[in-house]
């Protein structure tokens, strides 16, 4: 039986009686007597009795309000989350958060926004407050099984090499032969494809070429079903993405159907592909980003610290996959700017608690990222630590290193008559080469181009000035090379001198062509070279000690050595420079470097783009050099690759001349105006279209659309005082509850908007060739935008629509998105677990006639 109330008197004049009405919680009445003194023994069995110690817990549970959960998106009424534990009504700073321990401040402009924070629950006392309490847990669980049905269900049904499984697989391979190769991409997602096979059993002798049979000896299905893992972790990360950002459940459950069975996502997940890595770590990287924004009221606790650091990782692990995962490390650096300048306008904030959370930043979302991905590229040489296809990228010195490498047998010492390649020392520089196509305009010439393959068009002999008498193996005496000498480079294979003459370079205008002219009896003194010595990795400043004998012959400490020597050539008649800097010719040159010839006054001594060194030597006449190389440093081989990648990237453009049917624009992807085919279309075989669902597609450009006007048409209101949000007849708590609500749909806004501006505007401005599947990742921002206005329409408390029609309008507006996601899903889903047979037999797949499924 509940006791009667206790009479305390304070003395003096009482205070004015309040109503409960006054207040959200249990009112309690003052007392009329005294309570008893400590040293009264008997008990009171009136109202003057003394309460008990529970009773007194029970009345201060009364006295916390239910949270508003507005501010995630949520009503306690109809959406509660189990798990969701109740928050204290903000009292005018006596709320439980003004009791926080020192040290842990109260961000109160993130309150606003994203999950409400979980207060611990007590344990279960039964299986049914179990499954209450772990309901946010059970609906992505059954997802997540739904989702490896769809990876896994005839994954191998195809066994043929599928569109980019071609690169990717015979990558893969390279790492399981520990053979050094080249590619465009970031090493951490082929590093994870050469794993699965080893994981499977594969020995890495298949070639993966473009539409070839898979031999029996090659685990393909293996290998596909763990790379399909990371689709099916994309399905519960959006389900907690959503869950953190403070979207109701109904949304929650539309943002993980849209992930689940949209068909973009499920078709690129099912080969072996870098794209299911990059989605999983881009989707990874909002989640804990999300995660640390929940954690902001509580800065410098472990938690904070914990996710902030994730997010870190997370960044580094995507960008280690493809360097399009700097585009949602954009995303997290724009939140951490305007998080980083509300704090900065903190003034009750300490200048060390300011200097705390700068440091941490720079530590965990620029220290910790870089380290990751240099850390990949340290593996990645470690592991391809054998000469193979892609050696020509790097530097002579790391190639020299490689088993395999024959450098050491060729000759140290270059002399006249010495058949060379030479190497450019700049950032991703290539051999120098030429071939027998003739520049388009300008001299008409041979071209003369930097090639980063090797090829025996890439090799010159060294030869005297055309004064001098000429060179003969047999007669001609030994010769070394030393600062200062002027030579002749003709070309091995065509017999074409290098030359060059006062015509603009085909793309870099203010600098000279250079060209191959001639052959071996005709030429002019345009084709004379001085060799200056720029040093020696190993012996120093060479071109101090070059002084020639008595009798002409050249010290050992000034001879050019292979390898180690930096050399610049210079034009005896121009005084230009032989220069290659990344330039790219147009399809007419095979998107080869530009070599040029740079005049004086136009280039720096310390322009790296005009030191080459001798990299492969051959000479009869001169013995076989046991040398011992020094090992190149990590930093330099880091750099070097880094340059040689975004050169080769930006090297894809379109060819104007050749029709690409599997390229697309940009502005082709948001409406799905033309899908992918990613195999043969024969009747014979299965056929794969890589195609987007076009209810999540459409939906979520749409919403993009519609927010643009819909935050226009609110922030005008704003201005103009119009309250949109929250209760304007609940006073003081209705305009906070308004502001809450402000504060988290600007939030969501913001994530999914910005998230999706940082995806796609890039490729609007870049020039290289680009494919459907690039929107991939810039999908999962639109998906959350349509999700949030969904929420903030029809599914949140305080919606028109949801006032008019209640949990009934609800079901039916879910029911019917769910349901049509579901259903177009159904109608699609050939294209992505393959259809057989004639494509003509299934009817109904053409929605728009630019989809080129049926021609």
């Amino acid at each position: 039986m509940k006791p009667a109330a206790v009479t305390v008197e304070f003395g003096g004049d009482s205070s004015p009686t309040r109503t409960s009405s006054d207040f959200d919680f249990e009112e309690i009445h003052h007392p009329t007597s005294q309570i008893p003194s400590h040293n009264h023994h008997h008990h009171h069995h009136s109202q003057d009795t003394e309460l008990p110690t529970y009773y007194m817990e029970e009345t201060a549970r009364r006295r916390m309000k239910a949270a508003n959960s507005s501010g995630a998106g949520l009503d306690e009424k109809t959406d509660y989350i189990p798990g969701q534990q109740e928050q204290p009504y903000d009292d005018g700073g006596k709320d439980v958060y003004s009791k926080l321990p020192p040290g842990v401040m109260m961000n109160r402009n993130r309150m606003g926004s994203g999950r409400v924070r979980q207060m611990q629950q007590p344990p279960a006392m039964s299986l049914r407050e179990f499954f209450l309490q772990n309901m946010e847990h059970i609906p992505p669980i059954i997802y997540t099984l739904l989702s490896c049905y769809t990876r896994f269900h005839n994954i191998g049904a195809s066994n043929y090499v599928v569109w980019d499984e071609a690169h990717f697989g015979k990558f893969g391979s390279h790492y399981l032969k520990r053979e050094f190769y080249f590619d465009v991409h970031p090493p951490l997602g082929k590093m994870l494809v050469g794993l699965a096979g080893l994981l499977s059993g594969y020995d890495g002798s298949f070639d993966f070429k473009s539409g070839a049979e898979y031999p029996e000896h090659v685990p393909y299905v293996a290998m596909r079903v763990m790379l399909a893992t990371f689709g099916v972790g994309m399905v519960p990360l959006a389900w907690y993405t959503s869950v953190e950002l403070g979207l109701s459940l109904w949304a929650c459950h539309l943002v993980t159907f849209m992930v689940l069975f949209d068909i973009g996502w499920l078709v690129i997940s099912r080969f072996i592909l870098l794209d299911s890595m990059l989605l999983f770590f881009t989707f990874l990287t909002v989640f804990c980003l999300t995660k640390f924004h929940n954690q902001q009221p509580y800065p410098f606790s472990f938690d904070w610290y914990m996710w902030l650091s994730f997010t870190g990782i997370s960044i580094g692990l995507v960008t280690s996959v493809k360097m399009v995962g700097l585009f949602v490390t954009a995303l997290v650096g724009l939140y951490t700017i305007e998080d980083l300048w509300d704090k900065f306008g903190d003034l009750r904030m300490p200048v060390r608690d300011q200097v705390r959370h700068w440091t941490a930043r720079i530590v965990c979302l620029i220290l910790l990222p870089i380290v990751v991905f240099m850390a990949s590229f340290k593996i990645h040489f470690m592991v391809l630590n054998h000469s193979g296809p892609g050696d020509a990228q790097m530097s002579s010195l790391f190639q020299a290193n490689l088993v395999g490498n024959d450098f050491s047998k060729n000759p140290l010492e270059v002399a006249i008559g010495s058949k060379v390649t030479l190497k450019n020392m700049g950032w991703g520089g290539g051999l120098l080469h030429s071939h027998v196509q003739t520049y388009p305009t300008g001299s008409t010439q041979q071209q003369v181009t930097c090639y980063h393959y090797k090829d025996e068009n890439n090799d010159w002999v060294i030869l005297p000035t055309w004064e001098e008498p000429e060179y003969n193996d047999a007669s001609s005496s030994l010769r070394f090379i030393m600062h200062e000498d002027v030579v002749r480079l003709s070309h091995a294979s065509t017999t074409r001198n290098l030359h060059s003459h006062p015509i603009p370079a085909p793309v870099t205008k203010q600098f000279w062509e250079v060209s191959g002219y001639g052959n071996a009896t005709i030429g002019d003194i345009q084709d004379h070279w001085v060799v200056e010595i720029v040093d020696d990795i190993v012996r120093g400043d060479v071109a101090k000690k070059a002084k020639k004998g008595p009798a002409g012959e050249v010290p050992k400490e000034a001879r050019i050595h292979s390898l180690t020597t930096r050399l610049r050539f210079r034009h005896q008649q121009m005084g230009c420079y032989l220069r290659a800097a990344n330039a790219i010719l147009p399809q007419w040159g095979f998107k080869q470097v530009e070599v040029t010839c740079t005049p004086q006054d136009q280039t720096d001594k310390k322009d790296i783009h005009t030191y080459w060194n001798v990299e492969s030597h051959w000479n009869d006449r001169l013995p076989a050099g046991e040398m011992k190389y020094r090992r190149s440093p990590f930093l330099r081989d880091f750099w070097h690759l880094n340059v040689a990648m975004m050169t080769s990237n930006n090297a894809l453009i379109p060819d104007p001349d050749k029709e690409d049917i599997l390229a697309s624009k940009p502005f082709d992807w948001p409406f799905m105006h033309l899908g992918l085919r990613m195999c043969g279309w024969g009747d014979d075989q299965y056929k794969f279209y890589l195609l987007g669902n076009p209810v999540v597609w459409w939906g979520g450009t749409v919403s993009l659309i519609m927010f643009v006007v819909v935050a226009g048409v609110y922030v005008l209101r704003r201005q103009r005082k119009y309250v949109d949000f929250g209760d304007k007849t609940a006073g003081p708590r209705g305009g906070e509850r308004g502001e809450r609500e402000w504060n988290q749909w600007w939030y969501v806004a913001k994530i999914s908007g910005i998230g999706w501006a940082m995806h796609y505007i890039p490729f609007l401005i870049m020039g290289r060739v680009t494919y459907i599947h690039h929107y991939l990742p810039t999908l999962y921002f639109s998906v959350l935008m349509f999700a949030h206005l969904l929420d903030h329409f029809f599914f949140h408390p305080s919606s028109s629509f949801v006032r008019r029609f209640g949990i009934q309008g609800k079901i039916v507006v879910f029911s019917i998105v769910a349901g049509v996601i579901v259903g177009v899903f159904l109608w699609f889903k050939g294209l992505a677990f393959g259809i057989k047979g004639p494509i003509g037999d299934y009817w109904g797949l053409g929605w728009r006639k630019s989809w080129n499924i049926y021609n």
